[in-house]
């Protein structure tokens, strides 16, 4: 009557306790498997998710099996196909002596610079056909008319990020975005001067608050407050950071943290960051580069001050209860503290070339200049892989994802006091999925530079950052669970050749 009770498991993702034998019901108990809920990407956590896959198949955690179970049952596994996966063959530093060159390398560096959409390129030849054929009047024809060509997808950023449409803007880079909204926001008085900011932050972060600190008369080393770890832990603890506020934040006038920490990894609890810096009166601001797309962000409910982030163009967001009060004039005729620039003008207006500052409403009056049109083109790409999906079903994934590294991580590369000589790895990022992105911080009992080297020789992309970290970010949109099953098995080989000779 059944297939089997492994196949029939296997093919079902939950079973409701009427319509089970008594021999399915015994099967569960001796399995010890919820006769209610079966879909692991639905799990309290990855963990408990990744025990019930191999209790499942009557496998270990570290078989190839889990892995091929999950993909097949991913709801998300449709959109990989949106994406130009590389060859292994194809990245400059494989060796392939060592590897299948024609395979499909492992590229876990989403974190510094996403695989590219399939569209991208068919947008950008669109827009270079259209400048070959109609010169100057693509700014003003096509189906996204170089003039205003951003605007076609800033609503669709905007649903990524937790904001309304008028709150999100694409210009500049995320730097000269970050000058800008200082120089608005970073109001320091001879009572509330300080910019509280994390340790090792973003050197785009850490120069430019350093320097509006100066630019306005300011002295760094008084001014800016740099929140460290605790001695001998690697990663803030939200209580330290909330205590800092309320003790320091009446000296405070700008509150400046990342989204998800770009170095261990740390996913930031924004919401009451945001709280309890607004509650001693400063504002609040986050450099969301490494945490757009990457975890469920809700900027505009939280009430966040200012943020920006960078997908190789950058973006900013302004709420709208900033956003009117700084485009209205003050009492003395000008506008507050802002650079002004012609793409800030009112389109309706913009050519009439008279001078007179007809400011866009909303966040748009902290436009400059216009963006190229080739750089909107893989971005609206990109978008349109998101709007497929959502952000809860690309975070569900992504906690299963990234928990199933670390738990391979754990079984294969743990310290063993008893094997002096057995390399292993630390694990820097939070393991709790709520306080994380999608990646892992990994620092290495053996050199890092030869371990990424190794990697890199053997297909797989990730990257390294100074002074002992490898970051390693699966992406739920296009990476699988084998794809982490093969890193475990290609990291093996590497520590493994590593080890003395002879041990």
């Amino acid at each position: 009557m059944f297939k089997g009770v492994k196949e029939h498991f296997t093919d079902r993702l939950y079973v409701e306790s009427a319509t089970l034998t008594e021999y399915e019901r015994f099967i569960q108990l001796e399995l010890k498997i919820s006769p209610v809920i079966m879909d692991p990407f639905d799990a309290r956590s990855p963990r408990e998710a990744l025990e019930l896959v191999s209790n499942l198949l009557g496998c270990s955690l570290t078989s190839s099996e889990v892995a091929t179970y999950l993909d097949k049952n991913d709801e998300l596994k449709h959109l990989r196909e949106q994406f130009m996966i590389p060859q292994v063959a194809e990245l400059p530093s494989t060796d392939l002596k060592l590897v299948d060159g024609t395979k499909e390398c492992i590229y876990f560096a989403g974190n510094s610079l996403g695989l590219q959409p399939k569209m991208a390129k068919t947008y950008i030849e669109e827009e270079l056909d259209k400048w070959a054929k109609t010169g100057v009047h693509g700014h003003v024809h096509g189906t996204r008319p170089w003039t205003w060509a951003e605007n076609t997808i800033e609503e669709l950023m905007a649903n990524i990020v937790g904001a309304k449409g008028a709150e999100v803007a694409l210009m500049n880079g995320l730097t000269v975005n970050l000058h800008l909204l200082l120089l608005s926001f970073y109001k320091p008085t001879a009572k509330r001067h300080k910019v509280l900011i994390e340790d090792k932050a973003f050197p785009s972060d850490h120069y430019a608050v350093e320097s509006q600190i100066q630019f306005r008369g300011y002295d760094p080393k008084r001014s800016m407050l740099i929140m460290k770890p605790r001695p001998g832990e690697e990663v803030l603890r939200t209580e330290d950071i909330l205590e800092t506020i309320d003790k320091e934040g009446d000296s405070i006038a700008v509150v400046l943290f990342s989204g998800v920490q770009y170095y261990t990894g740390q996913l930031f609890d924004m919401a009451a960051i945001t709280k309890a810096g607004q509650q001693k009166g400063c504002y609040v601001g986050f450099d969301c580069a490494h945490a757009v797309g990457n975890a469920e962000l809700r900027l505009h409910d939280w009430g966040v001050d200012f943020a920006c982030w960078c997908s190789y163009k950058a973006w900013y967001f302004l709420p709208i209860m900033h956003v009117d009060g700084m485009c209205s004039l003050n009492c003395s005729g000008t506008f507050p503290l802002r650079l002004l620039g012609w793409w800030g003008h009112d389109l309706t207006t913009r050519f009439q070339m008279d001078n007179k500052m007809d400011l866009l409403p909303g966040i748009g009056g902290y436009r400059l200049s216009n963006q190229p049109v080739l750089l909107v083109c893989p971005l609206q790409a990109s978008l349109e892989v998101f709007a497929m999906t959502s952000m809860a079903a690309l975070r569900k994934k992504s906690r299963l994802l990234t928990g199933y590294l670390e738990c391979l991580i754990q079984l294969h590369f743990y310290k063993d006091d008893g094997q002096a000589d057995k390399p292993y790895v630390h694990i820097i990022t939070p393991s709790n999925p709520e306080e994380r992105g999608c990646q892992l911080s990994l620092s290495f009992s053996v050199p890092i530079a030869a371990v990424f080297h190794e990697l890199e020789r053997r297909g797989v992309a990730c990257d390294m950052r100074e002074p002992n970290v490898l970051r390693v970010a699966p992406a739920p949109l296009y990476n699988s669970f084998s794809d982490v099953h093969r890193f475990i098995t290609v990291l093996r080989s590497v520590l493994a050749a590593s080890r003395p000779t002879g041990q």
